[in-house]
């Protein structure tokens, strides 16, 4: 059986997804170079090249475009590393040839550095290890790096700051401060804005041998480091660029933020320089402590982490279970890769944005890789096949609801699926990078994959740069207080830190297989009358450390469900988290007895399932329900290892619903479930954690407990405690 799989395995990689990845990839670059070239990218319901200026202005999106053949540069390194070998060598003469970059044109600094000046590096070096294997591109004499170095100079106006934060924006031409470079008049950047040049700016000064493009880049990230909210060891999201005040200040791993985290772990694989390390360990950790809660990764506010800023998470963020696999944190890149793979069975892409219920927050899918990229980190980590059905999936996806004519299309909406005359260049540079990787074995390809790192847009970069030429290190890091793990300072090669083990990811993720309710057959959900539950409400009265705080950054309040009837007299204290709809139970000043023999009075419990909690609300209102008490489906989740979140709605308006609501997790649930299947009737409060009943009440208890004889009805002695 071992035998057959081993056979089957490599039959599906080698002679079905490799040469289908090839083929379109051949459909996307060809449709390139046949209707676009030398326009920045193909419109692939047109059939013809964006021209910025030609077409109705994008915004922020055009800014990628600098009228030098963005998507033909983005794609040079892709070519090698899919063996085209005739077309690599002769779209770099094209290069070489016709692209200029003395433009009057605005140009993001960010998506140049990444894209155009990352390509050029990356060809760069491909080129020069063709050359010297004697093979190929003997007439080449670096001209891509004299490019990039052309394209670095003009790049450099936009860190003219107070600061050393660059511009989001400089002209090709006129740079920054010239009164016809229109722009400079900005004063904001993102995070990830500032803190993804490190690499390429590095890369390029050992390359050219000129120190000014790294320091720099290193004073960039100096600066966010030195600007990161010390309590926390969190960053937000934008960044004043002239004295480095936070203008939004929510902290995530998404858009705004997660290039940042990215370039520090590289910047130390890269440079070997043990200060980015340092620095990429101390917001891990407080990445770990804030913002992950297992699948989810949720926003904060920097300054009060234990505050949720919103209710749904963007596309972006899943590059990071990539990540943590290059830090050794397996478990939870399994499971937040889970959790987007059951995303994209749902919506057959990872919308733009969605909810933390899996609903679309914003439709659009822009081809975006980044599922992918974790998807072949995964694989290479666990040696699950697993991960192969992902990657086919992906593809299968790409084929069905993106192809057209022309190349491939943006999806403008998953729900319907309509398309966007649109083919971003990171889909060539980065998708079929990482999915005919996923599906090849190192011998095939034709450089030493191991020897390179991975930029943001999936350029080339060959580690051997940290022995060329000494970094300059004029940045230090101060000791953190925090534990270091097994990999915090160990060199991330997943090959050396993880053996081949499927079943270890299969065990990690069998948690998450139903996560959106899909691939199992639609039941209601399991639901248990409680009989008699006690239900008493008490007003929170909670001090606001921050007046400033916005009705956007409420606090997840916790909340108990203390056991009070016989014999547990309020001894039983199990925490809970909050709903952000139903009954408020921090608002409410008096306490409410819903204890009554028929169903009407009844508590129900509930588990967190196929259904979103707003619809499992309704229902149980509408059945008679005076409460519900979800309860986690994920065997072995406790509040004691996972941060409470806060319940959302569906996206429809829930002022129907005026029940209270809580959330146990498993082993909560559990102790609850097991109180009801051997005492039957179990009262309860449901009230702020800070409120929970004390010493002297449960004295009262014990005595109005003992005061009554067998045949008194538990009612009485909730009438006494209303009195308490």
């Amino acid at each position: 059986m071992k035998l057959l799989h081993t056979i089957f395995k490599f039959l599906f990689k080698f002679f079905f997804c490799r040469d289908q990845i090839l083929e379109m990839f051949d459909h996307a670059y060809n449709s390139y170079m046949d209707y676009a070239y030398p326009a920045d990218e193909l419109m692939p319901l047109s059939c013809r090249g964006r021209v910025r200026g030609l077409e109705p202005n994008r915004g922020d999106i055009d800014d990628s475009l600098g009228k030098f053949s963005l998507t033909l540069i983005d794609s040079l390194d892709t070519l090698v590393l899919l063996n085209k070998l005739d077309e690599f060598e002769e779209a770099v003469k094209k290069t070489v040839q016709d692209v200029r970059f003395d433009n009057d044109i605005v140009v993001s600094v960010f998506e140049t550095n990444i894209r155009v000046l990352g390509g050029l590096l990356g060809a760069h070096v491909m080129a020069d290890v063709l050359k010297q294997r004697g093979e190929r591109m003997q007439w080449y004499r670096d001209e891509l790096l004299h490019m990039a170095k052309e394209l670095g100079y003009r790049l450099l106006p936009a860190f003219n700051t107070t600061s050393g934060l660059p511009y989001p924006r400089v002209n090709l031409r006129y740079g920054v401060v010239n009164p016809l470079s229109r722009t400079g008049t900005e004063s904001d950047t993102c995070t990830a804005c500032a803190g993804t040049m490190i690499l390429e700016f590095a890369a390029l000064s050992q390359l050219s041998g000129d120190p000014i493009f790294e320091e720099h880049a290193r004073k960039a990230m100096d600066v966010l480091w030195e600007k990161r909210q010390r309590g926390s060891d969190l960053v937000g999201t934008v960044i004043n660029i002239h004295n480095g005040d936070w203008v939004r200040r929510d902290s995530g791993v998404g858009a705004g933020i997660d290039s940042y985290y990215e370039y520090l772990m590289k910047a130390y694989i890269l440079l070997g320089d043990k200060v980015y390390l340092d620095r990429f360990n101390t917001h891990y950790s407080a990445i770990m402590k804030y913002i992950s809660q297992p699948p989810l990764l949720l926003n904060v506010h920097m300054h009060n982490p234990t505050v949720n800023v919103r209710s749904w998470m963007d596309s972006l963020l899943a590059f990071f279970p990539g990540l943590q696999v290059l830090r050794g944190d397996l478990k939870p890149a399994i499971e937040t890769h889970e959790m987007l793979y059951q995303v994209t069975k749902r919506h057959n892409f990872l919308p733009e944005a969605f909810t933390t219920e899996f609903r679309v927050h914003w439709g659009q899918h822009p081809l975006r890789p980044e599922f992918a990229e974790s998807t072949y980190f995964l694989y290479k980590a666990t040696g699950d096949p697993y991960y192969l059905k992902v990657g086919q999936s992906i593809v299968e996806k790409l084929n069905t609801h993106a192809r057209v004519p022309c190349g491939f299309a943006a999806v403008q909406d998953v729900r319907t699926g309509t398309h966007e005359d649109r083919m971003d260049s990171f889909f060539l540079a980065e998708m079929f990078k990482y999915l005919y990787l996923l599906f090849s074995e190192k011998s095939q390809l034709p450089i030493n994959i191991d020897d390179y790192i991975f930029t943001t847009e999936a350029h080339l970069l060959p580690v051997s740069l940290s022995t060329t030429q000494p970094s300059c290190h004029t940045n230090n890091t101060e000791p953190q207080a925090h534990e270091d793990d097994l990999f915090s300072y160990s060199c991330p090669s997943a090959q050396t830190l993880f053996p081949n083990n499927p079943t270890f990811a299969k065990t990690i993720r069998d948690s998450y297989k139903y996560l959106t309710g899909l691939g199992r057959t639609q039941q209601p959900s399991p639901v248990r009358w409680v009989t008699c539950y006690r239900f008493i409400i008490e007003q929170h009265l909670k001090l606001v450390a921050e007046v400033s705080q916005t009705p956007e950054h409420e606090e997840v309040v916790p909340l108990i469900v203390q056991l009070i009837s016989p014999p547990f007299l309020g001894r039983t204290v199990l925490t809970a988290g909050p709903a952000k709809f139903g009954m408020d139970l921090t608002k409410q000043e008096h306490g409410v007895s819903n204890c009554m023999e028929t169903i009407t009075g009844h508590i129900a419990l509930a588990l967190r399932g196929d259904c979103m909690f707003a619809a499992k609300a309704r229902r149980l209102q509408e059945a008679g329900a005076t409460g519900v008490i979800f309860i986690d489906h994920r065997e072995g989740s406790s509040s004691a290892e996972t941060p409470l979140f806060q319940m959302v709605g569906d996206g429809e308006p829930t002022d129907d619903i005026t029940v209270p609501l809580v959330f146990l997790f498993s082993k909560e649930g559990a102790t609850l479930s097991a109180a009801l299947q051997e005492h039957h009737n179990v009262d309860v409060l449901l009230l702020p954690k800070e409120k929970q009943l004390g010493k002297d009440y449960l004295c009262t208890l014990s005595l109005l407990t003992s005061a009554n004889n067998a045949d008194t009805h538990w009612s009485a002695k909730r009438q006494q405690i209303n009195c308490l």
